[in-house]
Parts: structure tokens; sequence; C-alpha cells
């Protein structure tokens, strides 16, 4: 059985532009010498509170410089914008087995955190996320009534290759048997890019982010979310993340009178699961980009 009780996030947000500075100082000040420079956790402001705050979350075995072309954009148009990194993630040594470490309280902790900067950081908080930082902006967008708007793309719900029927029981028997590491891509193994992300994936880390996924939709079914809007990013090409559960989730939240709203990128386009970062070798961002923005509206 799935232990999801302790999965809350509880809002102290900061109270001015220059203490929401020093939580972000805290942030960076986790980020060592064994960071790949270009993955630690990004801030970029205007040297004042915005109108709009955008924070991006990263997905699993990837880091910030995922998003860092994004976050650019968005700062571009007159956004403060926060990249968080999250635990064990972005380290220099690209075959590390950190992530088989990873816990659910750790990544709720971090993005709890940076919504609590972002604060201060602008009057609307808008927070957006891939893959698993995808289910971490559900997560969020559920509990945080601070948040103005959450875009959920391509959020882990499910992996594809699971039936909906027994997800749950997979994800409680990946967390009791023992850490196995599979890689993204089977054929090139190592040699995957980009080089500051992580070419495999641990099994206990993926047995965690299913227990913010149903973490989530255990909330889901006892009240509406507390984000004010909530958009959701599919990209029916996507061989990694179960639709059926996406759908699952949101049509719980339309049933509690949520406002949300979905698009799907078709499959003729071709895009990969990760459609955001710039040095995936499946991206297209000329064609990404455009909707992302518009959904941010």
């Amino acid at each position: 059985m799935l232990n999801l009780k302790p999965l809350i996030s509880r809002a102290n947000p900061a109270k001015s532009y220059d203490e929401a500075l020093q939580r972000a100082e805290v942030l960076q000040a986790r980020d060592g010498d064994d960071i790949n420079l270009v993955s630690r956790t990004l801030l970029l402001t205007h040297g004042r509170a915005t109108e709009r705050v955008v924070i991006w979350l990263h997905g699993y075995t990837n880091n910030p410089a995922q998003f860092r072309q994004l976050a650019q954009l968005c700062f571009d148009q007159g956004c403060n914008v926060l990249v968080p990194r999250f635990p064990r993630h972005g380290l220099q040594e690209r075959m590390t087995g950190e992530t088989a470490l990873l816990t659910a309280e750790e990544l709720g902790s971090v993005a709890g955190e940076a919504v609590d900067i972002a604060g201060g950081l602008g009057q609307k908080v808008v927070v957006g996320g891939l893959s698993m930082g995808g289910v971490m902006a559900g997560w969020l967008a559920q509990q945080r009534a601070d948040i103005d708007l959450a875009l959920l793309m391509a959020p882990v719900f499910g992996f594809m290759d699971v039936p909906v029927a027994f997800t749950r029981l997979v994800a409680g028997l990946i967390l009791l048997l023992p850490n196995f590491f599979q890689w993204w891509d089977p054929q090139v193994k190592a040699a995957l890019g980009p080089s500051y992300a992580y070419p495999r994936r641990a099994s206990r880390g993926l047995g965690q982010l299913l227990r913010l996924s149903f973490a989530t939709q255990e909330l889901a079914r006892q009240y509406k979310p507390a984000a004010r809007r909530i958009s959701v990013l599919t990209n029916a090409n996507d061989m990694a993340v179960n639709d059926e559960m996406i759908v699952r989730v949101v049509r719980l939240w339309q049933a509690q009178g949520a406002s949300v709203q979905t698009y799907q990128f078709s499959a003729d386009l071709k895009l990969g699961h990760d459609f955001i970062d710039p040095g995936s070798p499946e991206q297209h961002i000329d064609l990404s980009y455009p909707v992302i923005m518009e959904m941010l509206k």
C-alpha cells in the first residue's frame, strides 16, 4: 500500500521581494561543486516584483537546464522566473545512482518552497512543469490557492506500458523490490544527450513519483483544486506517459468544478516526450514553444 498521508504542501509565502531573494539564495546555496554549472537553480529577475512570476519544474533525470531557453522567453516578456533544481538531480556524474534515493517528500518540499518564494517575486504565480514536473504542478495546483495558473505538460500520472488498473499495484511493488535502472534509450545507453541530463532512470525514483500522482488523485476526489486555473498539455506521440491516467485526473478536477483547459499535440508532429529541452534528441521547440507561451496567458 502506498503511503500518501505526509504528501501535503503548506503555504508560507514570502512577504516581500527582498525576502523572496533571500529565500532563493538559500535554495541556490544547495548547489555545491558536484552540481553541473548549467544545471543549478536558475533565477531571473527584473530587480523588482513583477505582475507575473513563472516557476518551471523540470523532469525526472533532467534539471533546470531543460527550461533555460523557455525561462528566458518568459523573462523577456516581463516575468520574473524561478527554475528550482530538485534534489539528487543535476550532478556532474551522469551515471550517479542518487535518483534511487529520491523521495516524494524531497520533491514536494522543493516545489512548495519555490511557490513560497514566488509569492514575493510577483503578483500572480504561474507554475509549469514537464513529466515529473508536470505531476508536481498538478500536486501543487490541488493544494495551493496562491497559484494563478498551473500548466501540466506530459505529466507522468502513469506509464504508457502499465495499464491503468495496475498502476497503483506496480507503484507499490517497485517501492518494495530492490532498485533497478533502465536506460532511456537502450540502443545508445550512456551516449544519450543532452550531456547534462542522466541517461538512465531508477525504479525507486519512479515509484516515488507515482506516490505524488496518487496523492494528487486522492486529494482531487475530496475537493476542488485550490489553484485558480489549470491547463494540461499532452502529446499524442508520447511513448512514456499513459494518457488515460491524465484524462482520469482531468475528469476528477472537472467533477469538482475546476477550470481546466486541455490541448494535445498531434501525433504527426512527431514530438518526443521531452518537447521542452533544446538539447533533447526529439525536440521541436519551434513547434512546442509557441503553444506553451500561448497557454501561459
